[in-house]
């Protein structure tokens, strides 16, 4: 990627646009790259609600410069979206496995952001998953036939193999035609996400 005008940001799960990456990310772009156009929104809870508010952002962009960067959760839907809009895709820690991981969330939650704020998890929430798994003929459920991602080159997946939450091998597996970072140590959030922006400007920017 060398062109790049739109960039959407898709956060994690009970996370959102008041994130740390997100709004460090926001700040860096309007610092070194103002003639980007940036959107993060907040994501619903329902995979199905998500996905329909991503295609009308993505509907009137240009699909050869614009790339869909997602953290945890949003990384999944930043595979799908690259896979159905033909967009460029950052993954950071993606989720892999969203229906099998957020079984054990089942159930009501505070927003990491913000107290007020309520998420609940339901077993319906789990179902909306399916029709969303893409990438490379992997097959994690049965009952999902998965599409092969028309152009893996065109994702970056960067993945810390500190992360507490996700299994940072399942996820670099999940991705085995994708240019890959791999960070030492980190975390879940990459709480050093500064410090590994190059790599980020190269695939964007080409610098």
């Amino acid at each position: 990627m060398k062109s790049t005008t739109h960039v959407l940001y898709l956060h994690g799960f009970r996370s959102g646009p008041l994130s740390a990456k997100a709004q460090w990310l926001a700040k860096w772009l309007g610092e070194h790259h103002p003639q980007v156009h940036w959107r993060c929104p907040q994501l619903p809870v329902s995979a199905r609600m998500s996905a329909k508010l991503i295609e009308h952002t993505l509907q009137d962009w240009p699909a050869q410069s614009t790339v869909v960067i997602g953290s945890s959760l949003g990384g999944f839907y930043a595979t799908w979206a690259a896979a159905m809009h033909g967009c460029a895709a950052v993954v950071l820690n993606p989720a892999v496995h969203p229906s099998r991981d957020l079984a054990a969330y089942i159930g009501t939650h505070t927003a990491w952001h913000d107290d007020s704020q309520r998420v609940e998890v339901t077993a319906d929430h789990l179902r909306e998953f399916y029709p969303l798994y893409v990438g490379d003929g992997l097959r994690l459920c049965p009952d999902i036939a998965s599409a092969p991602l028309a152009d893996p080159a065109r994702i970056l997946a960067m993945v810390a193999t500190g992360d507490e939450v996700l299994d940072w091998q399942e996820m670099l597996a999940r991705y085995p035609s994708a240019q890959t970072y791999v960070i030492p140590g980190s975390d879940h959030g990459i709480s050093d996400f500064a410090q590994h922006i190059g790599v980020l400007s190269a695939f964007l920017f080409g610098s």
